[in-house]
């Protein structure tokens, strides 16, 4: 024991930080070699002495002399220093699939080599040119399953007749959500790579998700909540703004992962961010029905029969193709006018993404051919000009009564 003790001392119970002290190590008997043990049969443990100690004899137990000078020897413990830590793997499955093709080939294992010794080390990982082409390989590989994964899901969701278009295309939504994310976990399960190794990269792609993709992430989440309430849904008629703030109306085409895709008449298509249609008001033609009433504004002179004209509109309104029969068209008289008795005829429509314009274009041809017919008179804007006499009128009238009566005399 007092052998042991003169090389490493025993550490304390509270030992000071590791900054302070090298860590601790096993005490041996210098004797017999076999591990030193307290009373309670626990391994002692012991630091390096900070100064040099006396050195005894491990048989005699008496201490060493330096054969020159005579004097006791004393040295410190000679601790070797930790092995460097060698460098990592960074794709298990690349030394893995390394190992394989050595024993299959000696040809392609010497150029599989080759690949594995052009490498950079990275702290303690080591990543090499066969690494990146195992990568890109399994990459393609993920890619290539999720493709088709999604496609078959897709087509099994379309044949399950109980769903409507709604949600089935929500269902095609979290499906393809779950077979990419899996997809994912798969990639990395494939390549062994170690996740911890990624910890750095983790928490920088968790900073970019949380600042760079938080709209594409709130439109993701905005998208599947208005196909879960059907208040936007695909082949939906919804009024929509230009950039010049003119309102028109559009069909719902495609509600994307960040955006809606409205078609309008003239087949400008609109996307519109999910959040946009979440947080804002929508004029939604077709929400709960797809019955639309339209307005047909016409202007009849004073001098005409009103109930004949009133009744024209409605019989031009009810000989359109699309305009409903129940309810019937309806004609109100609106106001009077600065030139005419303003109507407005009321019909109504089940087809809104067919178009409006063309509608009322339709019943304004037929309402002008019934006009005519029955001599009723649309009117054109009429304006009395009264013009005060003074000297300069008064000269100009008489210059042009002279002129006209030099012209009949002629």
């Amino acid at each position: 024991m007092t052998a042991a003790t003169a090389n490493l001392q025993q550490a304390p119970a509270t030992t000071a930080s590791a900054d302070a002290q090298p860590a601790p190590v096993p005490l041996r008997d210098p004797q017999t070699g076999e591990p030193l043990r307290n009373a309670d049969g626990e391994q002692m443990m012991g630091i390096p002495a900070p100064q040099p100690a006396q050195m005894l004899d491990p048989e005699t137990g008496e201490p060493l002399l330096d054969p020159e000078t005579g004097e006791p020897l004393s040295a410190i413990a000679d601790v070797a220093a930790p092995p460097e830590p060698e460098a990592t793997e960074a794709i298990g499955a690349a030394e893995d699939i390394k190992v394989t093709v050595n024993e299959k080939s000696e040809t392609l294992g010497s150029m599989v080599d080759t690949l594995d010794a052009m490498a950079v080390s990275v702290g303690n990982m080591r990543i090499s040119l066969w690494d990146g082409l195992i990568v890109v390989g399994v990459i393609f590989l993920v890619i290539a399953l999720a493709w088709g994964a999604t496609r078959v899901s897709g087509s099994l969701l379309r044949r399950l007749t109980k769903l409507d278009n709604t949600q089935r295309l929500l269902a095609e939504k979290l499906t393809t959500i779950a077979i990419w994310g899996a997809a994912f976990f798969l990639g990395i399960d494939l390549l062994g790579i170690d996740l911890t190794a990624l910890a750095v990269f983790s928490g920088a792609f968790g900073l970019a998700i949380g600042f760079g993709l938080q709209k594409t992430f709130g439109n993701l989440i905005a998208g599947i909540i208005l196909l879960m309430d059907k208040s936007i849904k695909p082949g939906d008629v919804i009024a929509v703004a230009d950039q010049a703030g003119a309102t028109t109306f559009g069909q719902i085409r495609k509600i994307g992962i960040r955006a809606v895709s409205i078609t309008t008449r003239d087949h400008k298509e609109y996307l519109i961010p999910n959040e946009n249609l979440m947080i804002n008001q929508v004029e939604n033609w077709s929400y709960s029905s797809k019955r639309v009433r339209m307005q047909i504004p016409v202007g009849v002179s004073y001098s005409c029969d009103i109930k004949l004209a009133e009744s024209l509109m409605l019989e031009a309104a009810k000989n359109c193709k699309r305009v409903l029969k129940s309810p019937p068209p309806t004609c109100w008289l609106d106001e009077y006018g600065d030139s005419s008795v303003n109507f407005i005829i009321h019909c109504w429509i089940t087809d809104p993404e067919g178009g409006i314009g063309n509608i009322k274009s339709e019943v304004l041809k037929t309402l002008w051919d019934l006009f005519q017919d029955n001599k009723i008179e649309i009117p054109f804007p009429q304006r009395d000009i009264n013009v005060r006499g003074n000297q300069q009128i008064d000269q100009l009238i008489a210059a042009v009564s002279q002129r006209v009566s030099q012209k009949d005399a002629g």
